[in-house]
Order: structure tokens, then sequence, then C-alpha cells
């Protein structure tokens, strides 16, 4: 066996799972989205109700310490929206292809 496909390595659970199909598509993937936006809405909450009311200096300026991992938090609720366009912009790209017999434009 290679080194890297042992069972219970990363490389081996990603391949068993390319081989049985198990990827999201479609209204599964719709569904993790909202799943995931709400998780970040409650993990917010629970930082701006667990996190002190403490403040320090950038740049000069007092900068509440709640915002710190509200942004980072916000970064990570950014990335999924911005992946979720993406992968409905690929669903529509997939099914014009379809539509046209899979052939590709020309010059593509």
């Amino acid at each position: 066996m290679r080194k890297g496909w042992l069972p219970g390595s990363s490389a081996y659970y990603e391949q068993k799972r390319i081989i049985e199909g198990l990827h999201s598509t479609g209204p599964e993937l719709d569904r993790k989205y909202w799943v995931a936006l709400a998780l970040y809405a409650v993990l917010a909450a629970l930082v701006w109700y667990t996190i002190g009311e403490g403040k320090f200096l950038v740049h000069g300026r007092a900068v509440d310490i709640r915002l710190v991992p509200l942004l980072v938090i916000g970064l990570f609720a950014f990335r999924t929206v911005l992946a979720r366009h993406a992968e409905t912009i690929r669903r529509r790209g997939d099914r014009g292809a379809e539509d046209e017999g899979g052939k590709s434009a020309p010059g593509s």
C-alpha cells in the first residue's frame, strides 16, 4: 500500500468520498449554506455577549475588543457567500452546456 493512502489518512477518506460520489449539489448545498449562515450568526451573538467590553489602540484610535472576532466571523461568512455564488454560476454554466448538447464555445 502506498504511503498516504492508508485507512485513517485524510487522502484515503478524500479518495473514498470522491469514489462514492458524496459531493453536495443543488438543494443539499443550499440547505448547508443557510445552516452555515445561521451558525455564523449564533457564533457572532455568542462572541458579542461573552467577550468583555475592553478596548485597545489601533493607530492611536480605541477599538472595541469585540470587533476583532466579529470581523473574523464576518470574513468567513463573506467567503461562504462568495463560494455559494461561484457554485451557482458553475451550475448555471453546466446547465447551459447540457442544453447545448455538451458542446463547448468556440475558441475555448
